[in-house]
């Protein structure tokens, strides 16, 4: 079951759906997300328990549903999206090699599909220390007023020469740390700015329009496993595909529920916070983004989330 936040082009009212694996479509009786967690948390039920009832209870609120013509919004308007690093083989040895002096290569221990696979280097780096570590790399991302929405732009910073995607599984958080669904995240970064410095990091990372979110938020299920997830990232230029990639979601090294509990961890949130988990698909040195860039981010389950780079 996925929710997806629509504008409804004829009365211009925000519409919040369940659309079910046949693509069919319910208008649900809250218009947003946080209000879904509380309905279903006044009948003590999970998420989807409550959307499943509720349907169940309510065939008629069945409407139309034009995936190519529909107005999709943000399908969440979190008060805050953070986000982990280093959570896979690939980002390590990527972001090892940022900071090592060795010029030399191998072959990433990680088994992404895709070009740019960076072996890590023998000197341990910052990288190296916190993937082998207990405690995960934790940072603020951005604001609901600084996402990039579904099918519109991110952007570039106006100080960095290499920017690049970083496709990301993002749990949907309630308030208590439980994970309630799944949506796909589009995190930009600006690697010659963090290999500058690692200090520079929220600089790197921190900016308006520098990630999204979308189309649709997953509810969490008992029945579904996201490790067994496929992510898959394309960008294209003029039309012609410059880059393309995928990998399993069950490559993390950490737990989702780890990287959850730890943000959690003596902090207090919202219901609907958000939080990327990382990747392990980088485009390879030295690409960089250049306004007009379409970045297509499939994660099974969930769908596409398409940005344009401006």
């Amino acid at each position: 079951m996925r929710i997806v936040r629509v504008m409804n082009e004829s009365t211009q009212a925000i519409e919040l759906l369940a659309l079910t694996d046949e693509d069919i479509a319910y208008k649900l009786p809250v218009s947003s997300f946080p209000a879904l967690l509380e309905a279903a948390r006044a009948e003590r039920a999970a998420p989807k328990a409550w959307v499943s009832s509720w349907l169940a209870d309510n065939p008629e609120a069945v409407r139309p549903w034009r995936a190519e013509t529909e107005a999709v919004l943000l399908p969440h308007e979190p008060a805050e999206v953070w986000a982990a690093g280093v959570t896979y083989e690939r980002t390590r040895a990527a972001k090892s090699e940022v900071v090592s002096k060795s010029k030399g290569k191998g072959e990433c221990e990680c088994k992404c599909e895709g070009e740019g696979n960076i072996a890590a280097k023998s000197e341990p780096t910052i990288y190296d220390k916190v993937y082998e570590a207990d405690r995960p790399e934790l940072f603020f991302k951005s604001t609901a007023s600084r996402l990039g929405a579904p099918g519109g732009h991110v952007r570039l910073r106006t100080d960095s020469l290499s920017q690049v995607p970083e496709p990301e599984l993002v749990l949907v958080l309630t308030y208590d740390g439980e994970i309630a669904g799944f949506t796909a995240g589009n995190d930009l970064s600006a690697r010659d700015i963090e290999k500058a410095n690692p200090l520079y990091i929220p600089q790197a990372k921190i900016w308006n329009g520098s990630c999204s979110i979308g189309p649709a938020i997953r509810l969490a299920d008992p029945a579904e496993n996201p490790y067994d997830w496929t992510i898959t990232c394309s960008i294209a230029r003029d039309e012609q595909e410059l880059w393309q990639a995928s990998a399993s979601v069950g490559q993390l090294k950490r737990s989702i529920t780890d990287l959850a509990a730890y943000l959690f961890r003596d902090n207090i949130f919202e219901d609907g916070v958000c939080l990327f988990t990382g990747t392990c698909i980088v485009p390879p040195e030295p690409f960089t983004l250049q306004s007009g860039d379409r970045i297509d981010i499939h994660i099974d389950r969930i769908g596409k989330l398409v940005n344009f780079v401006k």
